[in-house]
């Protein structure tokens, strides 16, 4: 049976004048961090260390109805990740099939290879690293460095507009729908980015073996979408304009996806290893908490989008991955004639 540590962390919450900062942390997961604007804590509002790393900077701001969403909606229900990780599944199986029919007979590859091995360099070091790895640690360590350069893009303080317009997720933005895809990869603060990575690297062995690499992107990066539209969809509906950024919702599919399918999984919280409980009852308690915030409108962090995310990985493994990704076939077949006829131009 599987063993998985999940992260707690303490809840830190900052507020200042500019935009609200709050970063707290779920019991169980990493929050989403959410930036909030001053009016909504105006008397209280405190200028924390935060602000001076910050520099000025534009929060676009406009009526929430329900005209916004439309955008956000066709870009949720589009399969561009599909299709993306199908053509990336395709090219890499045609590359090694192409590599298997251009090896040499075996009379002759003894030969070959003592040719070839005389005027071959060594491997660096870099390409030994990597081929050492695992199959969910040459998934893992890319996102991981996506992360650490948005990470490290915040910090540069000519850069910060435009993270605040295309990093962050806002519903009233004029930039909706890209941005819901790399706010997925966008951290602000270091504890936020260490717990969310912490969290994706002991669940993604699970994950990755199960659906193979390819289609666990794609379900990552739908997750990260999906999990924005459901932020988009809770703060026009109640009407609580906000920025959130963070990889949480995306985890948070990964986690209910790992619970779902394995839910006799023993789960603990790393600072009380000693108390160990089944997946698939931690995935039930982790919903609940974030629909009774949605419902009761807790402000720790962005509730909607934990709940979109963990939905969102529920329906991959229950019905998306056997009739979306299960039929890329079509496609694929589709994709193959055009690229063979092109080729044979």
């Amino acid at each position: 049976m599987l063993s998985r540590h999940i992260w707690c962390a303490v809840e830190l919450t900052h507020n200042c004048h500019r935009p609200l900062l709050k970063q707290t942390s779920n019991p169980f997961l990493s929050a989403r961090i959410q930036f909030r604007n001053a009016f909504h804590n105006r008397r209280s509002a405190r200028r924390p260390r935060v602000e001076e790393d910050l520099g000025p900077f534009h929060i676009e701001s406009g009526p929430l109805d329900s005209k916004s969403l439309f955008r956000p909606l066709l870009f949720t229900v589009s399969t561009a990740s599909v299709v993306g990780c199908a053509i990336w599944e395709y090219e890499k199986l045609r590359s090694h099939a192409a590599s298997v029919f251009r090896r040499p007979g075996n009379w002759l590859s003894v030969h070959q290879k003592k040719i070839i091995s005389q005027f071959k360099s060594e491997p660096g070091p870099i390409s030994k690293w990597w081929s050492s790895l695992k199959e969910n640690e040459k998934v893992f360590y890319p996102i991981f460095a996506l992360n650490c350069l948005v990470f490290a893009a915040w910090r540069v303080r000519s850069l910060q507009p435009v993270m605040v317009k295309y990093f962050c997720s806002n519903p009233a933005s004029s930039a909706k729908c890209l941005p819901m895809v790399l706010s997925t990869f966008s951290h602000y603060s270091p504890l936020h980015l260490a717990a969310n990575m912490y969290v994706l690297y002991s669940f993604m062995p699970a994950a990755v073996a199960t659906l193979g690499k390819e289609q666990f992107v794609s379900m990552y990066l739908s997750a990260g979408v999906a999990s924005s539209f459901a932020s988009f969809l809770y703060k026009v509906v109640s009407k609580q304009p906000g920025l959130s950024l963070g990889a949480s919702g995306a985890i948070m599919a990964v986690l209910s996806y790992v619970c779902v399918q394995y839910p006799d999984t023993k789960l603990s919280i790393i600072f009380l290893p000693m108390y160990t409980f089944a997946a698939g009852s931690a995935i039930k308690v982790i919903m609940g908490v974030d629909l009774a915030g949605v419902l009761f409108g807790w402000k720790f962090f962005d509730h909607a989008a934990h709940l979109g995310g963990a939905a969102f990985g529920i329906v991959w493994s229950y019905w998306a991955s056997q009739e979306i990704w299960g039929n890329r076939d079509k496609f694929l077949q589709y994709y193959h004639t055009i690229r063979t006829n092109d080729t044979s131009r």
